[in-house]
Formats: C-alpha cells, structure tokens, sequence
C-alpha cells in the first residue's frame, strides 16, 4: 500500500496504518485485539501455507510456467520445483491439515453469528476470509471440499455482502508522481528494550522469513519498535521513501 512517500508492506502494516488513519469503524471492534494479531500469525502462516501448496500442488504441470517459477519459489522454496512434487504428492495430507482448520472455525461460527467474533466483521475475518475465496476459486475439488462447513459457507456469504467500496484506478505513474511530491511522515523513534539494539541511522537489510530467494531492502533505520520497522530509502527518481515493514515475518540483519 501506498500513501504518499509511504510504503507498507504485508498486511499487518497495511492494517495498522489504515486502522490509525480511519478508526471508525475499526479492525478490532471487540477487546480481542491482541487475539486476533495471534490468530492472524497463524491464518498467515501454516494455514496460508497449506492453502498455496493444496492449489499449486494440485495444478501441478498445468500451471502457467513464468507464475510457477514466481509464486513457487515464494512458497516452496528456491527448489520450487522439487516443493511443487512433493506438494502434488502430498494432496490428501494438506487436505486433511487444512480440514481440521476450518473445522475449528466453523465450530466458531455454530452459534450463528455472523462473523467470527460476533456480529460485526474484523480483521480475522479478512485474514481467513481470503484462504477459503483461494480455494473454493482456484482448487477444482474446492467447492466439494468446502460444502461439508455449513456454517462457513454461511460466513463466506456474510462477508462476500460487505463489498470493496469505491476504488478509484491509479496507474503506476500517477504513483510515482505522488512519491515524489511527497516526504515520508515517520519520524525517527528508538525503542531502548529491542533485542538487536536498533536504532535511526543505522544500516539493515530487511527480508521476509519465506525462503524465497528475493532480494532483502537495504535502507537506513528510522524507527522500530516491537511491531514495525520503518527504514529510508533513497530513490534516485521518486527521491525519499518510507518502507514499512511488520517485525512478525519479516527478519532484519544490521549491515556493517
């Protein structure tokens, strides 16, 4: 997500920064904040990995070969192709992982309310939201699969009706237009208990924990604390950039 000079990677930052500017109506319409950033490490990490190897593994050679190699070296590793068999030869297993799962959240829902912590929608319901709509779309056995969660298919309805607003398009030069008529609104914040002792102005290289083969960010420390690091960089055509980064995830190596 973009704002301005600001840019805010993985949804944990877009969350905050979007609950922050707007908070009405907020993420977190209950007292279970602190739950849902809990249930949110999981829903993003071993459920998320279950749905991506259950659809790529289930695609198999019928997937197009530039997404392959993009989305399998994200997800499976940098030997993508080897993870892409043992996903294909795995399918029953990852099916049965996942089904415990969302037996859990329909459990969740059996009461009949409408969202998963009551009856007004939260994050968690996004962050669960999107992993059911990736398999019931993009795995062939996916609807079948899904049909024996009444309670969830009840809940996908439920959020499916709460819509994705007014969007307006922006073409990529309009943003850089933006960037670059902008500065980067964090200011510098150290936080004397981090445990790698990080400070504004230091030098790091910020990479997601996924074995991805991705090149890290290398950039200057402007804040940190337990949630999000923000780190300047300098682009030689927008100028200023603030790059937010969440903690959770996301591994940050200081530079000599």
């Amino acid at each position: 997500m973009q704002i301005g000079a600001d840019i805010y990677c993985d949804s944990q930052c877009i969350i905050r920064e979007l609950e922050r500017r707007h908070p009405s109506p907020s993420f977190f319409p209950s007292s279970d904040a602190g739950l849902m950033w809990c249930l949110s490490r999981w829903t993003d990490g071993p459920m998320f990995d279950l749905a991506v190897k259950l659809v790529l593994g289930a695609a198999g050679d019928a997937l197009p070969k530039n997404f392959a190699e993009d989305r399998g070296r994200l997800y499976l590793g940098s030997d993508w192709s080897e993870g892409l068999k043992a996903a294909n030869a795995s399918l029953p297993h990852l099916a049965a992982q996942f089904r415990t799962a969302l037996g859990w959240a329909n459990d969740q829902l059996s009461d009949n309310r409408k969202f998963l912590l009551g009856q007004v929608p939260a994050a968690i319901d996004a962050q669960l939201y999107h992993m059911v709509w990736f398999i019931r779309g993009r795995w062939g056995r996916g609807p079948a699969f899904l049909s024996e969660f009444a309670q969830i298919e009840r809940w996908e309805q439920n959020v499916g009706e709460i819509g994705h607003g007014t969007m307006i398009e922006m073409s990529p030069e309009d943003a850089i237009f933006r960037a670059k008529g902008c500065e980067p609104i964090t200011t510098p914040e150290t936080d004397p208990l981090d445990p790698q002792g990080l400070i504004p102005g230091m030098s790091v290289a910020v990479s997601s924990d996924l074995d991805g083969g991705e090149q890290p960010v290398e950039a200057e420390v402007v804040a940190a604390n337990s949630d999000t690091i923000t780190v300047l960089r300098l682009d030689t055509e927008v100028g200023n950039i603030g790059v937010h980064f969440p903690r959770a995830g996301y591994r940050v190596d200081i530079l000599d």
